[in-house]
């Protein structure tokens, strides 16, 4: 301290605490003139002690007027180190990164004016410095104080020109940083966020797309706010990421594919909209990496095809055929179990073109891969009978469709007349509005003698004599 102070004039200290500006200013630029000429003559170590009493006495002093002089004094010290502040840069840019949290507006301002003049001299050198700069431009973006919020500003723009003419720079580090601030609902943090991202995204050296899946979710979170600009830049930023996977040769879609199937189910029709848009492209450009996640993407698709919005039911229905178009093998990574489990919990949708998607689902499967489904059939087999009892004839002569074709193997077509009967049975009014077009359909598609002798030795046994009598009847009026 005594070193330091033997350099430095009583005069010059007593300036940089003073409450006038211009005071402070002037023994600032005494402080630079100190600086430089130590440097000349090769002194690091005074340096050195000249940036501790500036950081000691100053810049953590309980005073506010000496904490504004001590940044002023730091920034003052790095112009006057010109290209040799590299090596004092941890010593000065420290205390400056902690002022950004100062209870007083004027020393933040002041931290934001300090850091753009010592980065101004620095550049390159900078970058190391970058995870902790661009948290604290994180939290200052949202800062109480107008004025802070607009020296912040400054210093962004300043950082992003040196992060984008700079090879030293780690998106491996960064993204990890920017992973977690995505959950950020702070408009002004967002629009930060969304900026960084687009700038990053601009320069060819940096992957930003190879990391998209890590804050691909926190776009997404955006396209809803209540912020319409917001929402426009979130969008834009989606747009120019999935023409540049349109042109990638490479892309992860797993973790990505994930996401957009949560998405596709959110209540903000904007959001909806943007997944199912994605998912399209991804289906066509992705297939059959994709096949692991056929089940989750169906999830997705078929309750879009009832969405009460008629651009997100349009591209819902061509993801749709998509979807189906792609011939995949259930013995590498296709799970036709999944493929079935998703369809049954569809058919109990409220909205009729869901249900019909559900059961061309379920046929398409018994075509390609009927004894994959013929395994899975106690699974489906209830809901399949309940689906006889729909208030949608389409969806019945669908579900007595994929009955006759399980029901072409003997066992199949045995237990299926039973389940009939018993279902008839226990609920008239099935058999009253439905049994009629139930029993003449599958005389259609199973051959009538076959289906009357089957009906017929069942009923021999039945002891409810009334039923049988009324099952007689609807066989002789069918």
């Amino acid at each position: 301290m005594a070193d330091a102070l033997s350099v430095i004039p009583a005069s010059v200290l007593r300036n940089l605490s003073d409450k006038l500006y211009e005071k402070r200013k002037n023994a600032a630029l005494e402080f630079e003139g100190i600086v430089k000429q130590l440097a000349s003559s090769g002194d690091h170590e005074k340096i050195s002690l000249v940036i501790n009493l500036l950081t000691t006495e100053f810049v953590y002093s309980p005073h506010a007027n000496h904490r504004k002089g001590g940044l002023i004094g730091l920034a003052a010290a790095t112009v006057g180190l010109t290209s040799e502040a590299a090596q004092h840069l941890e010593q000065i840019v420290q205390p400056v990164l902690n002022s950004f949290s100062d209870q007083d507006s004027r020393v933040r301002y002041y931290a934001c004016e300090a850091l753009y003049n010592i980065a101004k001299i620095v550049r390159g050198d900078f970058i190391i410095f970058f995870n902790q700069i661009f948290d604290a431009l994180c939290k200052l973006s949202a800062d109480s104080d107008g004025n802070v919020q607009s020296a912040a500003h400054l210093l962004d723009r300043l950082v992003k020109d040196i992060v984008t003419e700079s090879d030293q720079f780690s998106i491996e580090e960064f993204i990890p940083l920017l992973r977690e601030r995505m959950n950020v609902l702070n408009p002004y943090v967002r629009q930060f966020l969304v900026g960084w991202i687009t700038v990053l995204d601009s320069v060819p050296d940096i992957d930003m797309l190879g990391f998209l899946p890590d804050f691909l979710d926190g776009l997404f979170n955006m396209l809803s706010d209540s912020s319409h600009e917001i929402r426009q830049q979130a969008d834009s930023a989606l747009s120019e990421f999935l023409q540049e996977i349109k042109n990638s040769p490479s892309v992860d879609y797993s973790r990505m594919a994930e996401i957009l199937v949560q998405r596709a189910a959110s209540p903000d029709e904007f959001t909806r909209l943007t997944a199912i848009t994605w998912i399209n492209e991804f289906v066509k450009l992705g297939r059959d990496q994709l096949v692991p996640y056929y089940a989750d993407i169906l999830g997705a698709i078929l309750p879009c095809i009832s969405d009460k919005e008629e651009k997100i039911r349009v591209v819902a229905r061509e993801t749709n055929e998509e979807l189906r178009a792609i011939k995949a093998d259930p013995a590498e990574t296709f799970d036709v179990g999944a493929i079935l489990s998703i369809t049954r919990r569809q058919l109990d949708s409220e909205w009729e073109a869901t249900r019909i998607e559900a059961l061309h689902w379920i046929s398409t499967l018994l075509n390609r891969h009927r004894a994959e489904v013929l395994c899975f059939l106690n699974d489906i087999f209830d809901t399949l009978l309940k689906a006889l009892s729909d208030s949608s004839d389409e969806v019945v002569l669908l579900v007595l469709d994929i009955h006759a074709c399980i029901a072409q193997d003997p066992l199949n077509f045995h237990q299926l007349v039973v389940f009939l009967v018993h279902n008839f049975r226990v609920d008239h009014s099935l058999l009253e509005r439905r049994g009629a077009l139930i029993i003449r359909r599958l005389c259609v598609l199973l051959d009538a003698e076959r289906v009357y002798r089957e009906l017929s030795t069942i009923l021999e046994g039945e002891a409810d004599l009334d039923f049988a009598c009324i099952m007689v009847q609807v066989l002789l009026c069918t």
